[in-house]
């Protein structure tokens, strides 16, 4: 399993998601992002005398992925009255330090978990392209789709925040922003794919994706349901709703929440 090098990755990623201990929601979004980018960079310097262009390649797409994200979400929550204001009574509760504390270790497993396919390659000494690239450039289009897709939502809410978005990639599905991060994440494991040994490492790289998915799944129906209290009255709200999917493209899924939520 490699223990005795992934739990450098570990302290990476608990080091990075510490800024949680600011803000509670932080582990989960700021943390999230900074600890992605933590782990790639760990996974370099552990391998670093055994590099080659296609996992220096994969290292560089977690960390292009988790910086943007961390300082996106970080720039959003400090500087985005609108975004507040809809996380108000959310992202301020207190939360007592043991709790912050196993969230702070639950996270930090899950990010080191997330990044594994990567590490197990190198520390596999798998030296294949073929599979591992493919998988590379599924998790780069789906990190460049989440980019686009918060760049766009910021400026469409920027010229009007009274109105959800839905212009550019939110014509194919309400939430881009997680369909990004759904290829991402399918890419990473597909990029590993060739180079699991084991049940063990089979099975962390599984479970992270599956807790990636349930993770988006879960975070696109909140979102409807906060949309639904504070748009279900506007009509052009609900026929974009009833046209758009909700988070997969030309999947006919157009909502997640129930009405009574």
């Amino acid at each position: 399993m490699g223990w005795n090098l992934l739990w450098i990755v570990f302290a990476f990623c608990l080091a990075a998601c510490a800024v949680g201990f600011r803000k509670f929601v932080w582990f989960m979004s700021v943390g999230y992002g900074l600890g992605i980018a933590a782990g790639g960079l760990a996974i370099l310097l552990i391998f670093r005398r055994n590099l080659t262009f296609l996992s220096v390649f994969q290292c560089a797409v977690l960390i292009f992925y988790g910086l943007r994200l961390g300082i996106f979400l970080l720039k959003r929550e400090l500087g985005s009255k609108s975004y507040r204001d809809a996380m108000k009574g959310v992202a301020d509760a207190t939360v007592p330090l043991p709790v912050m504390i196993v969230m702070w270790l639950f996270m930090g497993v899950l990010y080191t978990m997330q990044v594994s396919p990567v590490f197990y390659r190198l520390y596999n000494g798998c030296t294949d392209t073929f599979v591992p690239l493919c998988g590379t450039l599924l998790a780069l289009a789906g990190a460049v789709i989440e980019a686009l897709a918060d760049a766009q939502k910021s400026a469409q809410k920027k010229k009007d925040p009274s109105k959800v978005a839905m212009e550019g990639l939110f014509k194919i599905c309400r939430c881009p922003n997680y369909f990004g991060e759904l290829l991402m994440w399918l890419g990473v494991f597909i990029g590993g794919l060739s180079a699991y040994r084991g049940a063990g490492q089979w099975l962390m790289a599984v479970i992270a994706l599956i807790a990636i998915c349930i993770i988006m799944f879960d975070g696109a129906k909140r979102l409807e349901t906060r949309q639904k209290k504070r748009y279900g009255d506007d009509p052009e709200y609900n026929a974009y709703c009833a046209k758009t999917p909700i988070i997969l493209p030309l999947v006919p899924i157009y909502h997640l929440a129930k009405e009574k939520d």
